[in-house]
């Protein structure tokens, strides 16, 4: 059996430096997740951001070859196959109470997105197709995000009567302003490549690609997401961590973090002993007559409303 999360190191072709590729490996579930992917997610991030605080650590002058032992630059978050992540694998969903729970144990084995907030470089997400839900929490813990014309975020949330606790109450709205995160929240609509890029969602929408010489198929947006790595990796690898160190303590959520997870505990505990938590979510996507031509949000234009 394939591994569902695969991470190697790629060597930056300009700098020499190095970048930690991160994919999610379940293309057959759309990259779905389960605890098992959690805890895999969680013990990446955790290593990578033990090695760079490691970096920190180091005396100035303790060894004469101290960016040899800085190789570590950027980290590229993608997913296998058409999908980053469309949220929970519902066959086998990670435990909720684990998901929401501030307990040590808990945040180091089963909570990704808390170890990827400990990451001192910057994290690039590469996203393709759906970024869906636990998946858009997980773009969302991204320092950066690329996208390409088949992005697609969605938060269902509250669709299917689901606490957030991984971030997304808190830091979509800094993305892009309370009033829109509200909409895409409260709505559960879709929102579409070109609304995520002019709304500041995506960072940068990268125009298709053709294959490669040899013929063998290509990513554009994880191209995309190396080319930005290796120009981050060109500057002064100390400068980087302490500028993105600035950044993220300037504007510091860690209550809003925190009071999400206990607001999603809370939820849970009610709610969980009812054996229901997943069943709404499941019936949905196993509802083969749904409407599929769904509303969407889009971009507004000239006044006009936007379509939802």
């Amino acid at each position: 059996m394939a591994p569902a999360v695969l991470a190697s190191r790629i060597q930056l072709p300009e700098s020499g430096r190095e970048a930690l590729l991160v994919t999610l490996n379940r293309p057959e579930k759309k990259n779905c997740f389960n605890a098992q992917v959690c805890h895999e997610l969680a013990t990446i991030f955790h290593d990578a951001a033990d090695e760079i605080e490691g970096y920190d650590r180091a005396p100035p002058g303790a060894d004469d070859d101290a960016d040899e032992l800085q190789k570590l630059a950027a980290i590229i978050f993608t997913g296998g196959g058409k999908s980053f992540c469309a949220g929970a694998d519902l066959s086998a969903p990670p435990n909720p109470l684990h998901a929401s729970s501030d307990l040590p144990h808990h945040l180091r084995w089963n909570n990704p997105v808390h170890q990827m907030g400990r990451v001192g470089v910057p994290i690039v997400g590469a996203l393709r197709g759906h970024v869906i839900t636990g998946g858009f929490e997980l773009a969302l813990a991204c320092d950066i995000l690329l996208g390409d014309a088949t992005t697609t975020f969605r938060d269902t949330h509250v669709k299917f009567g689901l606490a957030p606790c991984w971030g997304l109450s808190q830091k979509l709205s800094r993305r892009i302003g309370p009033g829109r995160a509200k909409i895409v929240s409260f709505t559960a609509r879709p929102v579409r490549a070109a609304a995520a890029h002019e709304w500041g969602l995506l960072d940068e929408l990268v125009a298709d690609g053709n294959s490669r010489s040899d013929g063998g198929p290509t990513n554009p947006v994880v191209d995309r997401a190396i080319e930005l790595a290796d120009a981050i990796a060109a500057n002064n690898p100390l400068m980087v961590r302490r500028y993105k160190r600035a950044m993220v303590e300037g504007g510091n959520i860690d209550k809003g973090l925190q009071r999400e997870r206990e607001l999603g505990l809370a939820h849970y505990l009610e709610v969980v002993g009812d054996g229901q938590t997943f069943e709404g979510a499941k019936e949905f996507i196993l509802d083969d007559g749904r409407p599929r031509s769904q509303s969407k949000i889009a971009v507004q234009r000239c006044g006009a409303h936007p379509s939802i």
